[in-house]
């Protein structure tokens, strides 16, 4: 068996190690890179047990796109064959190459490329992609998350070719992932909850466990991913500029020159990933000015006395709204539409993510104060305490939405998102049916135990305990090198889904 690892960023040591387990435990000895950066590639490639035998750089991949000529006949043909239904769905969900961010930091947003350089880039990265697949023919193919053209073709060309996909998922359940077969939901988890509806099945260990957790949560809701914690994040001013403090000032005054100066001299600037360290000061010292000149005047008091509708901002740009949802990327236009959706006696709380503190313009603020029912919430509002005072939860598909279901809110959605296989939540397909939606959740929600209940222990039967999100988002070789084996239950839960069997077994 060959497998084929989609390799980036904070995922590279990752993914390695979970090669390192199935190799090591499974006897699987082919492996196959596509790679995102250079030092991952690097990484990658000065590893020798096990060995990836085909490695392919995203970079040098892009780079061909100047000498290339557009072939209009061959785009038509590849997007009769991969469109969704079309090639712009890659390129709007490419930040990069779509809206110049990640290089610079949001709320940058103008395309470094022109259509036609565009359409390049889809072409040459297209050959290049199909041409790996069919040189290396893998049997499975392993992704963290899908987040530029290049990776969303590996995903469609696997699909249909029938090559096993192996996402990995936080199911948002502690610190729960499992293995999905598709980016947008829990396959094998789904399959399992439509049998637990019918009483095909039953689990009573895994169902003991999920009414446990359930039991806990409610009686002390805290967020699955601690990392996003307000307490945990620089929300304030004070936490904004403890970069001030002489430690922390003597270590920026050291590594910006160091930045710069490798900058300068790598002769690899100009790869489209790479993020110049002049823009990037440029960028950080707008954030503290933003956070300096604060936004108080922007925020309201919290009143538990009237009636609300929560929705919670999403970290920007994320593939929650690139990929789930890119017709809702524009959350000012979508807050609009929800304040004008509600009951006249509805306020709107807005919540902002704790991590875009000082990122998103004081214009956006300027114009959400201007909805006369919308209230933006101080990030320093811990976002569960507005979920349990609230009537509604209002999301594109953020986890908001996942803990008021628990907390037996109804919930409105927009984007695809694992929960929605919950009866009691309401995707809005199209915005004029929202005002309706909305009356619907308010006046005929029924909330549906069982339905969590069997949901959940889907999820415990179908996940392994691995916090997956806390070690992607620490990232580096270092923190895994010689404790690699607490991802030893999610190699074994890739081998169950490939149906390998251990070598000591």
């Amino acid at each position: 068996m060959k497998i084929c690892f989609v390799l980036q960023r904070r995922y590279t040591p990752i993914g390695y190690y979970l090669a390192k387990l199935l190799h090591k435990k499974y006897n699987i000895n082919e492996f196959c890179g596509y790679i995102f950066t250079r030092e991952s590639f690097e990484f990658i490639k000065n590893q020798n047990s096990p060995k990836f035998n085909e490695l392919l750089l995203d970079e040098e991949i892009q780079s061909r796109y100047k000498k290339e000529v557009v072939d209009w006949k061959y785009l038509k043909k590849l997007e009769k064959e991969y469109g969704l239904p079309n090639l712009w769905t890659y390129i709007e969900l490419d930040r990069i190459i779509r809206y110049g961010q990640l290089v610079r930091a949001y709320p940058y947003d103008t395309p470094p490329y022109t259509h036609e350089e565009m359409a390049r880039i889809v072409q040459v990265t297209a050959k290049a992609v199909i041409k790996f697949m069919d040189e290396t023919k893998p049997d499975a193919i392993v992704f963290s998350a899908i987040g530029s053209i290049s990776g969303l073709l590996l995903y469609q060309i696997a699909k249909k070719r029938n090559i096993k996909i192996l996402h990995i998922l936080s199911t948002r359940v502690g610190n729960k992932c499992t293995i999905s077969g598709d980016y947008s939901n829990f396959e094998d988890v789904n399959k399992l909850f439509n049998q637990l509806q019918k009483n095909l099945i039953s689990f009573p260990k895994q169902k003991q466990a999920a009414e446990e957790f359930l039991k806990n949560f409610r009686a002390e809701p805290e967020p699955y991913c601690t990392l996003d914690m307000t307490k945990n994040r620089p929300v304030d001013r004070r936490r904004q500029f403890n970069f001030l403090k002489p430690n922390k000032l003597l270590w920026s005054v050291y590594w910006w020159p160091k930045m710069i100066i490798r900058y300068l001299t790598d002769s690899n600037k100009n790869d489209y990933t790479y993020i110049n360290p002049l823009w990037g000061i440029w960028d950080k010292l707008k954030i503290k000015f933003r956070v300096l000149l604060g936004f108080e005047k922007f925020y309201s008091q919290v009143d538990p006395k009237e009636d609300f509708a929560l929705f919670t901002l999403h970290l920007d740009p994320e593939i929650a709204t690139l990929l789930y949802a890119p017709f809702y990327k524009d959350q000012l236009w979508l807050i609009k539409q929800i304040a004008r959706s509600l009951p006249l006696n509805f306020k709107l709380y807005v919540k902002e993510h704790p991590a875009m503190v000082g990122y998103r313009s004081r214009n956006f603020y300027r114009e959400l104060k201007k909805i006369p029912n919308v209230k933006i919430i101080k990030p320093t509002v811990e976002g569960l305490s507005l979920i349990v005072n609230s009537k509604l939860i209002i999301t594109i598909n953020g986890t908001s939405g996942w803990e008021g279901i628990q907390l037996k809110k109804p919930v409105i959605t927009f984007g695809k998102v694992f929960y929605n296989q919950l009866p009691m939540v309401k995707k809005c397909t199209t915005i004029e049916e929202l005002p309706y939606l909305i009356k619907e959740q308010l006046e005929n929600f029924k909330y549906d135990e069982n339905s969590l209940i069997n949901f959940m222990t889907a999820i415990f039967k179908e996940s392994v305990d691995v916090d997956f999100v806390k070690i992607w988002k620490i990232g580096g070789d270092n923190n895994l090198k010689n404790n690699y084996e607490q991802l030893s239950p999610l190699a074994d839960l890739m081998a169950k889904r490939l149906n390998l069997h251990s070598i000591n077994s």
